[in-house]
């Protein structure tokens, strides 16, 4: 496995839509290494979800979650590890939440987002079987932030107004303590 490198604001790969992979490309030697190689970077660079097209390839899969618990006594992990490709969103209800974002391709940098509460995805997992997920709260969020990347948008382009944006930095200082929901 390797660490890929991953594409910043600015470059063309993230603002174009990615292409559907085709159901013999999922099982291929090189789509399953770029699975691998895009959960080893997820973990390296603490990401909770890395879409391909951060990684300069331009195909409709992202990875998302941490890792499972090692022992038994840890909780569940909050966003399960998944793989998913072509995935399809359909929201469920019309509650949305704004809650703070961060992105590989936009390091430190924080900003709220409104985002669909509970949403619905089905597409493909890393052997091609077709699966359904129900979503809700945080992995709803990450799920609907990834495919965004598959879209060419950004988490910026969500953004109801610019005036929570704010570095890393500043993010930990000033807002991190305040009235931050939990989900």
């Amino acid at each position: 496995m390797a660490i890929l490198k991953v594409a910043h604001m600015g470059h063309p790969v993230l603002r174009a839509r990615a292409r559907p992979l085709e159901a013999a490309e999922i099982r291929s030697p090189a789509v399953q290494q770029l699975i691998d190689d895009m959960l080893e970077t997820m973990a390296e660079y603490q990401g909770v979800g890395l879409a391909a097209p951060q990684v300069h390839k331009s195909v409709r899969l992202f990875v998302a979650g941490f890792p499972e618990p090692e022992d038994d006594e840890q909780e569940e992990p909050e966003v399960p590890l998944m793989v998913l490709i072509n995935p399809e969103i359909a929201v469920v209800g019309q509650e949305t939440i704004d809650d703070w974002e961060g992105c590989l391709s936009i390091p430190d940098i924080r900003g709220r987002v409104p985002r669909a509460r509970q949403i619905v995805v089905r597409a493909y997992d890393r052997n091609g079987k077709r699966l359904e997920i129900k979503a809700s709260n945080f992995t709803a969020r990450v799920i609907q932030h990834e495919t965004d990347h598959l879209d060419g948008v950004l988490f910026f382009d969500r953004m109801k107004s610019f005036e929570s944006l704010t570095f890393l930095e500043e993010f930990g200082r000033y807002w991190s303590r305040r009235d931050v929901p939990e989900e």
